[in-house]
This record gives structure tokens, sequence and C-alpha cells, in this order.
């Protein structure tokens, strides 16, 4: 797909947080950090969940499928947001900007799915148990995990590509950090209720839905552990699903606000911190949850660097 002919000399210019000059410096050291803490976390969650025998399991294999998200999406966003925050230029390639479109949509869709599958997965383990591992047999699992895959990239494939086709009239100042459908819909010079409209229904789709059954699935699992009127099991469940639960929160609460009304939010210095917590914080802090509040995790590690000090003597 070509530039469109109106866009002066196929750039954008971000113009992120340039009104506040004092808070750009701060955010290039939290950003940074939070980078670091990103690779570092989420590249030690794939790995254990890959080197450790006790975690082959459909839990493990969708953790690491949703680091490998958070990796890409921060990995789209952060280098250019930390080179704009760095000094006065501003500025974004049309290339490198249909890249970002593509990839921080099709991560956030995936993470959609992804997040509603390992609900489901959740469900089987504590309301099937003797059936689990027939229920969720490592071919099924692929299949799911590639469902999601699959509808992330749809969405950001239609969503991306009428994005693209709106006019804009010589307009390249984008008032925003990053290249988001929402944003790129406002630069728009023509009437977007359309867009607006279609952007809307795709946002009740993959969030929304989701998130009700995500809510029937833990409803479900409520039930049954109420049933056992036993504090182990709350206590195993709380294990269990706890770090999950606080990952949805994060993921769905900022990005509905964000998606649901952009037109409020956008261009606004609200909308662009929800942004930034939404695609910069959520990524870092998810293996952070997940290996704070995960036995299995913290036990693999310490096999791990066990056997890593046998090796060194």
């Amino acid at each position: 797909m070509e530039p469109n002919n109106e866009t002066d000399d196929g750039y954008f210019v971000l113009l992120g947080f340039s009104d506040q000059p004092r808070v750009e410096f701060i955010l290039f050291v939290v950003v940074l950090v939070s980078y670091l803490l990103t690779i570092v976390g989420n590249s030690v969650i794939i790995l254990v969940s890959r080197l450790d025998a006790k975690l082959q399991t459909p839990m493990y294999f969708f953790l690491t499928n949703l680091s490998f998200l958070d990796l890409m999406f921060t990995t789209t966003l952060v280098p250019q947001l930390l080179w704009n925050l760095k000094g006065p230029a501003k500025t974004i390639t049309w290339t490198g900007c249909v890249i970002q479109l593509y990839v921080f949509l099709t991560m956030g869709s995936t993470e959609c799915v992804l997040l509603t599958i390992m609900a489901f997965d959740r469900y089987v383990a504590v309301c099937k148990p003797l059936n689990y591992t027939t229920i969720m047999h490592p071919s099924f699992c692929k299949a799911l995990a590639g469902m999601a895959w699959v509808s992330g990239i749809g969405n950001s494939l239609i969503q991306v590509s009428i994005t693209l086709q709106l006019p804009r009239c010589g307009r390249h100042h984008l008032d925003h950090f990053v290249c988001e459908v929402p944003a790129m819909v406002k630069l728009s010079c023509i009437d977007t209720h359309a867009n607006e409209v279609q952007l809307f229904v795709a946002t009740l789709v993959l969030i929304l839905i989701p998130v009700s059954l995500i809510l029937v699935s833990y409803g479900l699992i409520v039930q049954a552990v109420v049933k056992l009127k036993s504090a182990q099991a709350w206590r195993k469940v709380l294990g269990t699903c706890g770090s999950h639960l606080i990952v949805v929160s994060f993921f769905f609460g900022s990005s509905s606000v964000i998606y649901i009304k952009p037109q409020k939010y956008y261009g606004y210095v609200d909308g662009k911190f929800l942004t930034l917590f939404y695609g910069v914080f959520t990524p870092t802090l998810n293996p952070l949850i997940y290996t704070l509040r995960n036995k299995d995790v913290k036990g693999a590690l310490r096999r791990l660097l066990r056997i890593d000090e046998k090796c060194l003597k």
C-alpha cells in the first residue's frame, strides 16, 4: 500500500508530550526502565516455561504466548517513543507509522482473545479437573492460540486498511505519541462518523464480548468453589486465577476507556497517559504479577538457577 498522496513527504510528526518538556525527561527515564523490565521479565517467563519440564502445561503455553505478545507490543512502540522523548525531532516515516498501526493493533486484538482463552483454561482446570488433560490437549491449545492470532491479524488488516484510505489534506501532525487507529481517524479532513461507528462496533466485539466470556468463566469457577465450602479450595483458586484476573483488569480497564470513546480522549493529556499505561506499563506489570504471585514460576526459576550454579562449579 502506497502512502496517501496528500501526506506531506510521507512522514508524520508525533506531537506526543512536546507541550510538556519538563515531563518528557521524566517519561524518558520511566519508559526506558519499564521497557528494560518488560524485556527481562517476559523473556524470563518464556525461557522458564520452555525449559522447565514441570511448566509444560496449557496454562504456561498460553502465558508464553502472552509474554511474546507483550514483547512485540512494546518493541513496536517504545523505541520510537524514546527517540521522540529525547529531543526535538518528533517525526516518524509513513512506513514506520503503518508498521506501528498494524503491529500495535494486531498485538492488542490478539491479547483480547488470548486472555479469554486463558480464562477458559482456568475454568476447565478448576471445574473439570479430571478431564483437564483430555480437554486441554496440546493440539487443541495450539488451535486456540492460532485462533487468537488469526483474529488479531484479521481485525488489524481490516481496521488499518480502512483508516489508511482516509484523506488527510496535507495534515501530518498527529497529536499523540504513537500511530494508532483512533488518532489517525481524527487526523482526517472529512466526516469520519462512519469510521468511528465501525471502530466502536469492532471494540464491542473485541473487548465487551471477551470480558463477558471471562466473567462467565469466573462466575462458574466461583459457583463450583462455593459448593465445596473449603478455605483451602478458595486459596488454591485465588493462587491459580488471581494473577490472570489482575492482568485482565489492567488490560481491559485501560483499553476499553481508550477505544470505546476515542473522540473524547484522543488529543488530550489524559488519553495519552492512558495509552502509555495500556501500551507500555501493562506489559511490564504482567510478568511481575505472574512471577510474584505464582509459586510454580518462582520454583522453576530457583531450579534453573541451581542448575546454572552447578554448571559454573
